[in-house]
């Protein structure tokens, strides 16, 4: 019976329809395709998901609140939503119980920055930026801008040129995708 409903569950977490208004969600999600949830509601629902609670591994979560953020999704998540790991979850509060901890994460979506239709270009533009995480911030933004446009931005929005790219912030990488918008030529810009 298990073997059967994972494979209902996991064939069509692909199909999953999400509300075309705006919605919440309370779950305990399956740890195996927690990854492929977050995508459909904070990425492909970002203009309908207001957040939510949600029980998951606690790993992943974890990973959500590194310091330095390597996975483009995990920017992208921080700069729309207000993410909060409430408490962990020991495996003694499930039956049966799970051979990994958990975690209750709060999600809460914050006052958006730009319109919906530039999140794919803003996911394209963290994801461009990420492909070599070990650049230091000057190096990575002068894959996409001018070093005149590095400098001002730096100055404009307080960067620290010698950090590495995986240390901006989310506001920063905000900051940065709007004076892309405004100063780069489109045909210039990460797709």
């Amino acid at each position: 019976l298990l073997r059967y409903l994972k494979k209902i569950f996991y064939n069509s977490v692909a199909e999953l329809r999400v509300p075309k208004f705006p919605f919440k969600v309370v779950s305990n999600i399956p740890y195996g395709i927690t990854s492929d949830i977050f995508k459909i509601l904070m990425f492909e629902s970002l203009g309908n998901f207001l957040g939510g609670s949600i029980v998951l591994q606690l790993e992943p979560t974890q990973k959500l609140f590194s310091r330095k953020l390597y996975n483009p999704y995990t920017v992208f998540y921080h700069t729309f939503f207000d993410l909060k790991l409430v408490y962990e979850v020991g495996p003694e509060s499930f039956f049966p119980p799970p051979t990994v901890k958990s975690a209750l994460l709060n999600i809460k979506r914050k006052q958006l920055f730009f319109d919906f239709k530039f999140k794919a270009k803003y996911l394209a533009f963290i994801s461009c930026l990420l492909e070599k995480p070990d650049l230091s911030v000057k190096t990575a933004l002068k894959s996409i801008f001018r070093k005149s446009q590095v400098r001002s931005i730096s100055e404009k929005f307080g960067l620290n040129l010698n950090a590495q790219i995986v240390c901006l912030s989310p506001s920063q990488w905000v900051n940065c995708f709007l004076e892309m918008l405004e100063v780069v030529p489109e045909k210039f810009h990460p797709s």
